[in-house]
């Protein structure tokens, strides 16, 4: 993170004036300060910080003992925060922020950065009480999909937050989304969002704008409900596949705007839901434009479009939400009217994701797929996405790949983050950011996959598919380039059918070749391909390494 010249001061300041919770360092290192006996007395020092601040200490690092600004470099300053966080840890306590500054190389003044070229960084930890989260409560993740303007990210926001939409779209801009795309009042690409349950029923968010919220939200929840929510508009189908297919859902909600009715973005979205074995709800929205018999009709439309697809819809209203908790499959979708405004119909929902079991199994060894990367002052490079199998640990070593060359590279878990709550583990369901050690933030790429250090991964440039052409203007021949999304992987891969072609509607196998470079594919794994108006579901049936 960074933050201003006054965020700074302030630190500064109350580490003179209240310095029995403050504690300067210039820097950290592993063989001075974690050397036998060494360790002990640091981590009774910030033992001692932590209570004399009433559960709460800052450390302020890269600053010399009377608080002067001395500027220590990124990789030094890594090193100081993997040191820091292992005391912590001897304490009982673990980091729960962490805030960086560039300074110039007069140590005079600070800007806010990211990536400092010149006199070091200046940072500031927030260490608290108590061992950093279990994440042993259970979690289900659920993708969106729907119409842009249908209503999906403000349902969200009302159901994380427990607010009711002020009429305008409001509560959408408390999904984890882009300043334009909150300007604009439309989303360009995936956005998070989470809420849970204890003994108490929901633990919504009071302030989402603040990552400690949602990190409290993790805490304090028994069960957590974690949303992917995709992009309606029609030029970012790309990404709303992406979304459905490389994320290890749990559950689809699809929602269709009252006053509007299914599109033919509606039947796409839904064609890829139900293409992926994915069980789906419907939410009808904003019931509370229009009249009940404007309802009652979208709500027809809605059931003949599941039953064209052979789905069998099951009206919640009319069947009660245990019923629909008991019978929702990949076979009967229950739909439901709802108002993020009135709030109608979201204590079903509410009841529905309370209860609902998880579908994806959590065995196996970890596994996971890569869906963004960025770069984190003093942390360095990040990969996030949904842990597909398994469990990781901080301190874990892995293997991160396939690179261009079909290579594997070998990183450590520096640490391990679920909603900005910094977790020790993290399994299968859970969406993460790992940040990582031993490579930089530019080498990773969209695609690639975690795994254990011990496995033994064949990378794959060509694969044999049983596929089912949805839709195409023509027939589908031998060099048919379209893009497969297979987990993160969105590739351009050539198709060689068997036979010579595919017509629309038809079943078949083919070969494809991935146009670029090798991935890791395996016997099993569902995709979708998509060439413009052209789309198709598959299935690996058998892989060719790469040569």
């Amino acid at each position: 993170m960074s933050a201003d010249r006054a965020a700074l001061q302030r630190a500064l300041d109350r580490g003179e004036h209240e310095g029995g919770s403050v504690e300067f360092k210039e820097r950290l290192t592993r063989e001075i300060h974690l050397a036998e006996g060494r360790m002990e007395s640091l981590a009774a020092q910030l033992r001692h910080r932590v209570l004399s601040g009433d559960g709460e200490a800052t450390y302020v690092v890269g600053v010399t003992d009377d608080g002067g600004l001395a500027g220590i470099s990124p990789d030094v300053f890594s090193e100081t925060m993997d040191v820091l966080s292992l005391l912590a840890e001897e304490a009982g306590a673990h980091i729960e922020d962490v805030q960086t500054w560039g300074i110039d190389d007069k140590n005079t003044h600070t800007r806010a950065t990211t990536r400092d070229e010149s006199g070091g960084l200046v940072g500031v930890a927030t260490v608290r009480e108590g061992a950093v989260l279990d994440t042993d409560s259970e979690h289900i993740v659920v993708g969106t999909a729907g119409h842009v303007d249908h209503g999906k990210s403000t349902l969200i926001g009302s159901l994380v937050t427990g607010q009711s939409d002020d009429g305008e779209g409001g509560t959408r801009g408390y999904l984890d989304v882009q300043p334009h795309e909150i300007q604009r009042g439309l989303s360009a690409d995936l956005s998070y969002a989470v809420y849970g349950f204890d003994d108490d029923g929901s633990v919504h968010m009071d302030n989402p704008h603040r990552k400690s919220d949602r990190a409290r939200v993790v805490e304090e929840s028994d069960r957590l409900v974690s949303f992917v929510d995709t992009v309606g508009h029609e030029p970012w189908l790309r990404t709303t596949i992406r979304g459905l297919v490389g994320q290890k859902l749990d559950y689809g909600l699809l929602t269709v705007a009252a006053d509007d009715g299914p599109t033919k973005t509606t039947r796409e979205h839904l064609g890829i839901l139900l293409a992926t074995e994915l069980p789906t709800i419907v939410a009808i929205t904003k019931t509370d434009i229009v009249d009940d018999d404007r309802a009652k009709e979208v709500e027809r439309e809605v059931e003949r479009l599941l039953r064209e697809v052979g789905k069998t819809p099951l009206r919640v209203e009319r069947h009660g939400v245990d019923t629909a908790i008991e019978e929702v499959s990949e076979d009967v979708v229950p739909v439901l009217m709802t108002s993020a405004v009135t709030m109608d119909g979201l204590d079903s929902l509410d009841a529905m994701f309370e209860q609902l079991p998880k579908t994806t199994a959590d065995s196996g060894e970890f596994r996971m797929y890569i869906d963004r990367t960025y770069s984190v002052t003093g942390v360095g490079a990040v990969a996030s996405g949904t842990i597909n199998s398994g469990l990781v640990e901080a301190g874990d070593e892995l293997l991160l790949g396939p690179m261009p060359d079909g290579g594997f590279r070998r990183v450590e878990v520096r640490s391990i983050e679920m909603h900005y709550h910094r977790v020790d583990e993290a399994k299968a369901g859970r969406i993460v950011g790992i940040a990582l050690k031993g490579v930089r933030e530019a080498d990773i790429e969209r695609g690639m996959v975690l795994l254990p250090a011990d496995a033994d991964p064949t990378p794959v440039r060509e694969f044999e598919a049983e596929v089912m052409v949805l839709n195409h203007p023509t027939r589908i021949g031998i060099g048919y380039e379209p893009v497969v999304h297979l987990e993160t992987i969105s590739e351009t891969a050539v198709f060689e059918p068997e036979g010579g072609h595919l017509l629309p509607g038809d079943k078949g196998t083919t070969m494809a070749r991935f146009k670029f470079r090798p991935y890791l594919v395996e016997e099993g794994q569902r995709f979708v391909f998509r060439e413009g108006q052209s789309k198709g579901v598959g299935t690996v049936t058998d892989v060719t390494p790469v040569e």
